[in-house]
């Protein structure tokens, strides 16, 4: 039975018949159900947990690879006689630009991002670990590597396929000074950004608080940076905030349990701060993983309607924080129910 054509109108895809289409699809099918068997193989093959975590990711990168360049290289040598693949579309500068030279060009960019990424995540961790190399200088260095080597990719890419970089510079000059003022903010985050990668005033991993929000710095990228907090969800700061405002690093202070409370004139003072102290040692006993230290109750301030009280105890990490400030306010309001003790009816200015 004689083949119908599948791009009939299309000159250049006139040799491509509804067979030959079916049938590139179909080997296709076939690379990534091979892949699939392959995974569940490899799964079953290496039970030690240890090996799981270390060895099968990179073993499920190789496999992954070699289906995406294989689904490419099958599309290249399956449609290598044919003309739609090869003949030019475009010529400049004596550079005949085809499909196949686009899909080479693809391929250079995506073979350098995968390899400069597991290069970063399976090679350089060894090398840090030998030098003793800070986490957030070894995030600094990895990010270096990454955009130097896609920058390297791209030009060789552009090249590639005929475009020349002189003219894209200009290109982009003049479009930058039209843009300019459209998008400077996005060229200060960037800028920032760079800064943040060089200089390095928080790192990868340190705990900054931001608004009030306490979390944890997981990501630095060009023009944002990734903070996790545990109770606001993910927080994309822009990178200008932390060059141009005050942000409390809290990776090297020492953590509290704070708790402000206001009570009416005429309450005993001392007796007041002895209760705020026994809420305190009684919750901390309570719970798992506080530090023996003594909380610390301190008469803070006068207000014209009320006295402000804090109380105060070591914690290590935000999470036993939110819980023993919780629990410390139940104490207080228990404690104080039992000696008469008042609260103010209009509470002052909250203090941080």
């Amino acid at each position: 039975m004689q083949n119908q054509q599948l791009f009939e109108g299309i000159d250049v895809l006139r040799t491509l018949s509804i067979t030959e289409f079916f049938l590139f699809f179909l080997y296709l099918f076939l690379i990534l159900i091979g892949k699939w068997i392959a995974q569940l193989i490899l799964k079953r093959v290496i039970a030690h947990e240890g090996y799981q975590e270390r060895v099968y990711p990179i073993l499920e990168d190789i496999l992954n690879w070699i289906a995406f360049y294989g689904s490419i290289l099958l599309f290249l040598f399956y449609f290598w006689q044919e003309d739609w693949l090869t003949t030019p579309f475009y010529e400049t500068e004596g550079v005949g630009v085809s499909i196949l030279l686009i899909v080479v060009a693809i391929m250079i960019v995506t073979f350098s991002s995968r390899v400069i990424k597991a290069f970063n995540n399976f090679v350089m961790p060894h090398v840090y670990g030998q030098f003793d190399v800070e986490t957030g200088t070894s995030y600094t260095i990895n990010r270096l590597i990454y955009y130097v080597v896609m920058f390297l990719a791209l030009a060789v890419s552009f090249t590639l396929v005929g475009l020349d970089l002189r003219a894209v510079g200009v290109i982009f000059s003049v479009l930058g000074i039209g843009i300019g003022f459209g998008v400077r903010n996005i060229a200060a985050n960037f800028v920032s950004g760079i800064i943040i990668l060089f200089e390095r005033p928080m790192e990868v991993g340190e705990m900054v608080e931001i608004d009030k929000k306490i979390g944890r710095i997981t990501k630095i990228k060009l023009r944002s940076t990734i903070v996790e907090t545990l109770k606001d969800g993910t927080l994309v700061v822009p990178n200008q905030y932390f060059i141009e405002q005050i942000v409390k690093n809290r990776s090297g202070a020492r953590l509290f349990a704070r708790v402000i409370v206001s009570v009416e004139y005429g309450c005993d003072t001392e007796l007041v701060a002895n209760l705020l102290v026994q809420a305190a040692e009684r919750e901390v006993v309570r719970m798992e993983g506080v530090p023996g230290e003594k909380p610390d109750a301190q008469f803070i301030d006068f207000r014209n309607s009320s006295m402000d009280f804090q109380v105060e105890a070591r914690v290590t990490n935000v999470e036993m924080k939110d819980q023993l400030e919780s629990r410390i306010r139940h104490s207080i309001a228990e404690l104080f129910v039992e000696h008469g003790i008042r609260l103010a009816s209009l509470p002052g200015e909250r203090y941080q």
